[in-house]
């Protein structure tokens, strides 16, 4: 297994470790709910180091982008984010990406852990204008520093005004006496906060200053398990679970990082589902009954039909009752729509329910 630049001092705080897309991650230190809960009202860090990133340079890094990723990257100015994904040649999702203009000619794809290496050969087999494309990944360590009280807490290691940086932008510039650390308003727990990335040798120090600052606010290492909870309540996808490469953009929802005014891979296809409804969507669910849903549980009807299968499921903190993700037939999309879920051979009601979970 692989290591990040802070394995040792996680184990060092206690956390329970686990395997995680071939590292070793922690996945709790204090308990779950405890971790939840510090990010929703206060501050949490989490070490996202296992995350990847490419970089991709020169006059024609632009147009690579724009073929192989569905959202319009071409809007994108320097200091500007956005989320999109990588569509494959059989109407599903390579990976989902955020995608960092850093100047004209340079952009940071930032990818997820367990696709690092089919990322990199997927756009590299489509970079046929030869743009310099650089892995960085194994040299960057990420944190994400995420809930309310997360600024207040940077704010004391950057003369950056980080107030001033807008949801999904981010700024190069001097972090804790570290030049050119990306310091990104972006996150994946919907509790606000930022991401920074920087060179893997500044990783302990960056950590302790950050505990430090945060000391008065409460803050708190953060696991794995923290992260799927806080991202669910969300209805934000996990690639491998709610999307992967059988689903379809349309069919998650993910219309709205789908552009139609340029060409990209696979884009007919895409399109013609868009014009001609797809036959199942990506919904969220609520538990009426007792019952936990987890990944690949079948979704029924009334009449015991499988219309579907739960792809996220869990037992939300802030909410005290059971959530879900899952695809299920068309017609049982629309919100309120009354669904079970088979819990152990029981049949357990259950209702569709609009996302995110939890508003802002």
């Amino acid at each position: 297994m692989k290591a990040t630049a802070l394995t040792s001092k996680h184990i060092s705080l206690g956390a329970k470790m686990v395997p995680f897309a071939g590292y070793n991650m922690p996945v709790s230190y204090s308990g779950l709910n405890e971790e939840h809960h510090t990010v929703r009202n206060g501050v949490g860090v989490f070490d996202v180091s296992h995350m990847g990133e490419f970089i991709l340079k020169g006059a024609d890094a632009l147009d690579l982008i724009q073929r192989v990723t569905s959202n319009d990257a071409a809007v994108l100015t320097p200091g500007k984010a956005q989320y999109s994904c990588l569509p494959n040649a059989t109407g599903g999702i390579v990976d989902d990406l955020i995608v960092y203009k850093i100047d004209e000619e340079t952009y940071m794809l930032v990818v997820n852990a367990s696709n690092i290496e089919k990322d990199w050969n997927w756009i590299s087999q489509h970079n046929t204008k030869n743009v310099s494309m650089k892995d960085i990944s194994d040299d960057t360590s990420l944190l994400a520093i995420q809930g309310p009280k997360a600024i207040d807490t940077l704010q004391k290691l950057t003369t950056v005004n980080l107030s001033e940086i807008p949801y999904y932008s981010f700024v190069k510039g001097t972090f804790n006496g570290v030049d050119n650390v990306v310091i990104s308003n972006t996150g994946y727990t919907g509790a606000g906060g930022f991401e920074i990335y920087f060179e893997n040798q500044y990783a302990e120090q960056m950590w302790d200053a950050i505990f430090k600052a945060g000391e008065p606010f409460g803050i708190k290492p953060i696991g794995l398990g923290a992260r799927d909870t806080l991202r669910l309540e969300m209805g934000f996808c996990l690639y491998g679970n709610d999307i992967d490469d059988t689903t379809s953009p349309i069919e998650a929802g993910l219309g709205w990082i789908t552009k139609f005014t340029k060409d990209f891979t696979n884009r007919a296809a895409i399109e013609s589902q868009k014009t001609n409804v797809v036959t199942r969507k990506l919904i969220g669910f609520e538990m009426i009954d007792r019952g936990i849903p987890r990944h690949d549980y079948v979704i029924t009807d009334a009449s015991g039909k499988t219309i579907g299968k739960v792809t996220s499921g869990t037992q939300s903190p802030t909410l005290n009752k059971a959530i879900g993700l899952g695809y299920v037939e068309t017609a049982f999309a629309k919100a309120d729509t009354e669904i079970y879920i088979s819990i152990r051979d029981k049949a357990i009601k259950a209702k569709v329910t609009k996302i995110p979970f939890i508003k802002k």
